[in-house]
């Protein structure tokens, strides 16, 4: 059975997957520029769901799974892969922890000005007057209310939050004191002092913010996006903060990456970027891999208990 990794992984993670078989032939890419051919042999395919394309798909010939050791999808081909009838798994739910703590950290830098003390330090300000203020109280508002919004949910209770959730069917959760709908939220904004967007990238959720959205947050409300960057677009989210109709936005993830140079983003008072790391730990692939290796073992033995097999025509 030839398995082919797109990328390296490192050798410790290797090595246990090549105690599962004697016929598992694991062939190693650091792209898949260099597949020559490997491709129309593979069987399983390990990618980080950034590289594969319907051209891929096409020269796989023999191809029967794809793992992808990560959780987005929005680049994978698949509508080539549906066609095909190839199983497909991701690694969801590898995320929530780190991107809980990059969440609750966000929130925390925000209400106790952590960020302005640093500039105080670098200009060699003594200020302790600044106003701060607590998480304890404060409304939340989670878009996205799967497994990562969910582990943010049971934080941000422990911090005497007030959570509120979205998701598709407004089905009631435990972590969340009322879940509406992508089609009703917007009636409460104006009670949330927190909004986290972590929804993926679909037809149903690209540009789901609009201005409307914005109008009907308070004042002082701060957005989160680590979803993805097409559910608002730049132009929306620019005039919002531009005309004050929010106090702030921490963006994680974009339409282009890397954000352009030129991009108005840089220059914003009230906006405070990061480069798509809120997921980063280096916990991130022994967990993926944990995942493929049950995985593996249900394949080889030809068990039915996959792990986060993904519907390629809904991409999740």
């Amino acid at each position: 059975m030839n398995v082919l990794f797109t990328f390296s992984p490192p050798e410790e993670l290797l090595k246990p997957l090549k105690q599962m078989g004697d016929d598992l032939n694991l062939q190693i890419l650091s792209s898949i520029d260099e597949e020559n051919g490997l491709l129309s042999d593979a069987e399983v395919i390990v990618t980080y769901g950034e590289d594969l394309t319907e051209g891929h798909i096409k020269n796989a010939q023999n191809v029967k799974w794809i793992m992808v050791v990560s959780a987005g999808l929005e680049k994978m081909p698949l509508d080539a892969i549906a066609e095909r009838g190839i199983l497909l798994t991701n690694a969801k739910g590898i995320h929530k922890k780190p991107m809980t703590e990059f969440t609750i950290g966000l929130m925390l830098q925000y209400v106790k000005q952590l960020g302005a003390f640093r500039d105080q330090q670098r200009e060699g300000i003594w200020q302790p007057d600044l106003k701060m203020g607590e998480l304890s109280g404060k409304n939340l508002m989670i878009v996205g209310a799967g497994a990562i919004g969910s582990e943010i949910a049971k934080a941000a209770n422990f911090f005497g939050m007030t959570v509120y959730g979205v998701n598709s069917t407004g089905k009631q959760m435990k972590e969340y004191k009322v879940m509406y709908t992508m089609e009703s939220f917007k009636d409460v904004l104006p009670d949330m002092d927190f909004i986290i967007n972590i929804l993926p990238s679909t037809d149903k959720t690209k540009y789901l913010y609009q201005k409307e959205h914005f109008t009907a947050m308070k004042e002082s409300a701060v957005f989160i996006n680590i979803g993805r960057g097409d559910a608002v677009s730049e132009e929306v989210l620019i005039e919002a903060l531009e005309e004050e109709q929010i106090a702030h936005a921490f963006v994680d993830v974009f339409e282009i990456e890397p954000l352009p140079e030129d991009h108005p983003f840089w220059k914003m008072k009230n906006l405070t970027l990061t480069p798509h790391v809120s997921s980063h730990s280096d916990d991130y692939l022994p967990r993926a891999f944990e995942i493929f290796k049950h995985n593996l073992h249900t394949y080889i033995n030809n068990k039915n208990n996959f792990m986060n097999v993904v519907d390629p025509k809904r991409g999740y």
